[in-house]
């Protein structure tokens, strides 16, 4: 009788060792499943965030870029003293615009007159460009919205210089790197 109560609570212990074991093998599964789980999430997360450090360089680098290049256009643009000056500022900064025909041709005009006289040598016009300030706004669509504030000096014969003001309002293209439209506002 002793040995039957015996061999019962020794059947029972393992009894109890089997429901024990299956069930910590069942948790040590669903361990190892969460454990697959974090790692995916984790190699995704470094994933993410990889591409956004990488998008977040790019941008930064053209942000960089757009607001050098308005600044780059604002000096040579608005820095000359004869006609020969005024003709070569379009060579100057050419390898950084990308500007339509229409709107090429109404920012670098002639400079001449009606009767084909240069308007820069006979009135004494010159500009000098003394300082600007760049701003960008956020990307979209490959394009970065760029705004300058610019204050040149302006004189002519017998007139006194003065400063002016001028707002410049651009486009820049992240792919080709070029500024692709360029509107100015005086600002009085």
């Amino acid at each position: 009788m002793k040995n039957k109560i015996l061999l019962s609570i020794m059947g029972l212990f393992l009894v109890g060792l089997g429901i024990t074991m299956s069930i910590t093998n069942h948790k040590w599964s669903q361990i190892r499943q969460v454990r697959k789980e974090v790692s995916r999430v984790n190699k995704q997360q470094k994933q993410v965030t990889t591409q956004v450090d990488n998008l977040q360089a790019t941008y930064n680098a053209s942000d960089e870029q757009a607001k050098n290049d308005l600044l780059a256009f604002a000096k040579a643009y608005y820095t000359f003293s004869s006609q020969s000056d005024y003709d070569q500022r379009f060579s100057q900064i050419s390898d950084i615009l990308s500007l339509s025909n229409d709107q090429k041709n109404q920012l670098f005009d002639s400079g001449l007159d009606a009767t084909g006289g240069s308007r820069i040598d006979n009135l004494g016009l010159t500009s000098q460009y003394q300082t600007a300030t760049g701003y960008t706004s956020d990307l979209d669509n490959q394009t970065i919205e760029v705004l300058a504030t610019v204050i040149i000096q302006t004189s002519g014969t017998g007139q006194k210089a003065i400063n002016q003001t001028v707002l410049l309002h651009s486009w820049f293209d992240t792919k080709t790197q070029k500024l692709t439209s360029i509107k100015i506002n005086q600002i009085q």
